[in-house]
């Protein structure tokens, strides 16, 4: 009998997301506050007796079978690393977030199928190393390793690789919307006008939705200004979300997605339900932030 095990790769949603800086690599300094959403792709892998990679889910044919796949990207760097303890297997991937779409779809896949596979393979990697895997996989897979394995939300700077660990962040009511447009991350950092910018605010003790929608009033998207100069579209965007009864509304990382914070989750899916009556082309989704019991352990 072949072992199979499965998770959910969570949505990364940045509610601020503050460039602090260029290093001279050309990679960009961040300060962001990242929490993962209930809602994302789904990916299985099982024990077989050679590697095979399928694909399934309403965004599947935006995925590439081969070559830039972040997930067979992500096993072929682990299986390099602990040759000894990896065999063949099947993996599959149900792509329900769409691509290029500054929810970290790509990113949380590789991260999620990291997890998995050290299950499978039976692999207990120190947290340096880890990070290093994830890092060489790119910039928003570490921080997405992270919401696979902690709760609550993270504080991501430098590229992406210092983390730091938000304790007692609440649940958010979310909806997300994507018209459909895919936004390139190195177009969106080229038509940047201004690296240099000030870190986020200290973070208060945040306990109520009401409480973290004050604090990120005092936050800022500093890749939106650039992104509406590709996808003009995108303030009539947050505009149709603020009309629906969010609280908070923010284009998530280099876009086009963006998210509102509702009051309930009940509120957040009458919300998403007229918005796709509206917008039945549209990528409109209701979900919540991952809470602990929500999260799968290594």
């Amino acid at each position: 009998m072949h072992v199979s095990l499965s998770a959910t790769a969570y949505a990364k949603l940045n509610l601020a997301l503050h460039v602090t800086g260029q290093r001279a690599d050309g990679y960009h300094l961040l300060d962001s506050l990242v929490v993962f959403t209930r809602y994302g792709d789904a990916l299985s892998v099982t024990a077989a007796a050679e590697d095979s990679f399928t694909l399934s889910g309403i965004y599947a044919n935006q995925v590439p079978v081969t070559g830039d796949n972040l997930v067979l990207k992500a096993r072929d760097v682990l299986r390099a690393h602990y040759p000894d303890l990896s065999s063949a297997v099947a993996i599959h991937l149900e792509k329900n977030l769409p691509v290029a779409s500054g929810i970290g779809g790509g990113s949380s896949d590789a991260a999620t199928v990291l997890v998995l596979l050290m299950r499978l393979w039976k692999i207990s990697a120190e947290s340096a190393d880890l990070n290093r895997l994830c890092l060489a996989l790119g910039a928003d897979v570490p921080m997405c390793m992270h919401g696979q394995i902690y709760s609550g939300g993270v504080i991501a700077k430098g590229i992406g690789e210092d983390l730091q660990h938000v304790q007692n962040l609440p649940e958010l009511p979310l909806v997300l919307i994507n018209d459909m447009t895919a936004l390139s991350t190195p177009q969106i950092f080229k038509n940047l006008h201004k690296r240099d910018n000030p870190p986020l605010p200290k973070l208060p003790g945040l306990t109520t939705i009401s409480d973290l929608c004050d604090y990120l009033t005092s936050t800022r998207n500093d890749l939106y200004a650039p992104a509406a100069s590709l996808a003009p579209q995108l303030p009539r965007i947050l505009n149709i979300l603020d009309d629906s009864g969010a609280k908070f509304t923010q284009m998530s990382g280099s876009g086009a997605t963006c998210l509102g914070i509702y009051d309930t989750i009940a509120q957040a899916q009458h919300a998403a339900a007229q918005l796709r009556h509206n917008y039945p082309h549209w990528f409109i989704q209701a979900t919540s932030t991952v809470t602990a019991s929500a999260l799968p352990q290594l």
